[in-house]
């Protein structure tokens, strides 16, 4: 079967399930987009990773990258390979000196590590035209992506704050707060913020 590559659009709030969210995946040249509920945890494992944020302890994986690296394993890449029942599947291809194996993982995680490994996320034809969704390109379509299809963007509506009617002083006080909390989604957009008011 031939893999279709995808990329990262977007991490969202799920509308359907509270304390969700959605990862948006897209195939690369193409106007196909999967959306995979996932976890709190794990979005933020995603966004981390992707904003190349510095935490004070490793998150889960980080820890799994460590111990790959440590035991000479490299991941190569990722699998999205079936969807039952509204389920997605992956797997991971790694390989040490010797062989290469494929490990089964969920799709979240999945996604956590090649993140972290900047290594490619494929998925089949089947599996898109089971749950992706094809987006009409107009003008108008264009232009709306250009303004709204940034993580950063994605991510500013998952605090309560209005973070423009902040003082730079308030933002940096509730930056240490945040990242005292772990709450890397929200410290994102305050950072983010911050950077705007710095230039």
């Amino acid at each position: 079967m031939k893999k279709i590559e995808l990329e990262i659009i977007a991490i969202s709030h799920s509308i359907t399930q509270t304390h969700s969210y959605a990862v948006v995946l897209g195939e690369v040249n193409g106007l196909r987009r999967l959306p995979i509920v996932i976890g709190g945890f794990e979005a933020q494992a995603i966004a981390v990773a992707l904003e190349k944020m510095n935490t004070s302890r490793p998150l889960t994986h980080d820890l799994m990258k460590n111990l790959l690296v440590v035991f000479g394993i490299d991941l190569h890449e990722v699998i999205i390979n079936d969807l039952q029942e509204g389920v997605f599947y992956s797997k991971l291809v790694c390989s040490n000196e010797h062989d290469t194996i494929e490990i089964d993982s969920r799709t979240s995680d999945a996604i956590a590590m090649a993140v972290r490994y900047g290594c490619p996320i494929y998925t089949f034809e089947h599996i898109l035209q089971n749950a992706g969704l094809l987006l009409e390109e107009t003008d108008e379509s264009k232009r709306k992506k250009s303004e709204t299809d940034s993580l950063e963007e994605e991510i500013m509506t998952t605090g309560h704050e209005d973070l423009k009617k902040m003082s730079l002083e308030e933002l940096n006080l509730l930056l240490t707060k945040v990242l005292e909390s772990e709450d890397y989604i929200r410290a994102i957009a305050i950072r983010d913020e911050i950077n705007i008011r710095n230039k």
